[in-house]
């Protein structure tokens, strides 16, 4: 009799009534299917008041349930229902292993952010549902609630409910997390596409120079000076920032190679001497980098493009068009390696060929250039444009390209290392 008495309360599987609870469970189950949330409603409530322990499925249909009928409705009452679908779980199935309370207090924050009121008070509390799943799940957090923590941070932080430190902070972690989460991912390029969309809500969001970054960051440095996840976030905050010549960037990097000389802690090192115009040695890094990266790693790009601009700064104008060209390998819509490559022709115009046509032949190819840049990347088009109007004006006349018999349009190799054909046309 004691077993039966057990079994007939609210805490026991089937609750109140066990055959009650399983009828309506069959009944709301089949109407979900067929995605009639409305009428799934009634024989979903009784299972979730009266049999609370039933099964998981219970606040997974409810979350479909409840959010149908708000978005039908716009009735609040929906969403504090579903607030409390998401208590009641964390209360009886907040131990599961995978989908336990961490997992379910981000989805409790992401839907309170996507229903609830767009007041200070209720990101606040979105906020702090937000970040203790964050702080719960550490690198098993689901993607869509760590962006989500960073979207409310970056709305708190415009309405000064959170201080630029607290937001700093918070983009470090989530860069953590998006570089340890990557790499055990099947879809890695997923949070390559999520690390482009933080870095662009944070650099656009105006709350780092580089005197508030050596504040800050030296203090995370003193505190985990071996951390070598640490101090690869220091380094690449620095590096974007452009304050590499902080004498902290320096310390950061040189430890960061101590402990692990990957090829981003080389490149660091690199980013270091450039700045002091140290080129020998920052090309040796340069290369270091290069030859550690992986083809599939999207870094190996930027270290390409960073050597050929120092061998363009050096005037070694062959080695930095085959830099280049290993660019383009890696990534074919790199605008800036077309419009640096245009003015590496450039550059290289006056030297070319014996007299002032040949010179001016050359820009044909790096208007070219110019023209593919905008092409293949739109954001590009408008210094590619400025470009083009700055160069088009020093193509051979029509009177110097008679004597050579070639008339506008005709085909034109432009030989030496450059060994490109192109279009002739002429100045007006």
């Amino acid at each position: 009799m004691g077993g039966m008495a057990k079994a007939q309360t609210l805490d026991a599987k089937y609750g109140l009534d066990s055959a009650q609870t399983i009828e309506n469970a069959s009944i709301y189950n089949e109407f979900v299917k067929q995605k009639n949330y409305k009428d799934a409603l009634p024989a979903w409530r009784y299972v979730f008041h009266n049999a609370p322990a039933f099964q998981m499925r219970t606040y997974s249909s409810g979350e479909d349930i409840l959010a149908y009928m708000y978005q039908q409705t716009k009735n609040p009452a929906y969403i504090d229902t579903l607030m409390m679908l998401y208590d009641q779980r964390i209360k009886y199935f907040g131990n599961h292993p995978r989908y336990g309370e961490g997992y379910i207090l981000g989805k409790k924050g992401a839907d309170l952010v996507r229903f609830g009121k767009k007041d200070s008070q209720t990101q606040k509390e979105a906020y702090g549902y937000l970040s203790k799943s964050f702080e719960m799940e550490g690198v098993k957090s689901h993607p869509v609630t760590v962006q989500m923590l960073f979207f409310v941070a970056g709305d708190l932080l415009k309405s000064e409910d959170l201080s630029k430190d607290d937001y700093i902070n918070l983009y470090m972690r989530v860069g953590s997390y998006i570089d340890e989460a990557s790499k055990n991912s099947k879809k890695p390029e997923s949070f390559m596409e999520m690390k482009e969309r933080i870095n662009g809500l944070f650099f656009n969001s105006g709350v780092a120079d580089c005197e508030t970054l050596n504040r800050l960051l030296s203090e995370s440095f003193d505190a985990k000076p071996e951390d070598v996840e640490n101090l690869k976030s220091i380094s690449t905050l620095l590096r974007r920032y452009e304050c590499v010549d902080l004498p902290l960037y320096a310390k950061v990097a040189e430890k960061l190679y101590s402990l692990d000389p990957t090829a981003d802690a080389a490149y660091s090192l690199a980013m270091m001497f450039l700045k002091r115009q140290e080129f020998d040695k920052t090309e040796t890094y340069l290369k270091e980098a290069i030859d550690k990266a992986e083809d599939s790693d999207p870094s190996k790009a930027d270290y390409y493009m960073w050597m050929a601009k120092v061998k363009q700064a050096k005037k070694q104008y062959v080695a930095a068009k085959a830099n280049l060209l290993e660019v383009l390998k890696l990534n074919p819509k790199s605008g800036q390696a077309y419009i640096m490559l245009g003015r590496t022709y450039a550059s290289y115009a006056p030297q070319y060929g014996e007299d002032a046509f040949d010179h001016a032949s050359v820009y044909w190819l790096a208007v070219d250039k110019f023209m593919k840049a905008k092409q293949v990347d739109p954001s590009v088009a408008e210094e590619a444009n400025k470009l083009i109007g700055d160069y088009s004006p020093h193509f051979p006349s029509k009177e110097e390209a008679f004597f050579r018999s070639i008339s506008e349009g005709s085909t034109v190799k432009i030989g030496d290392w450059i060994n490109e054909s192109t279009v002739a046309r002429f100045r007006k």
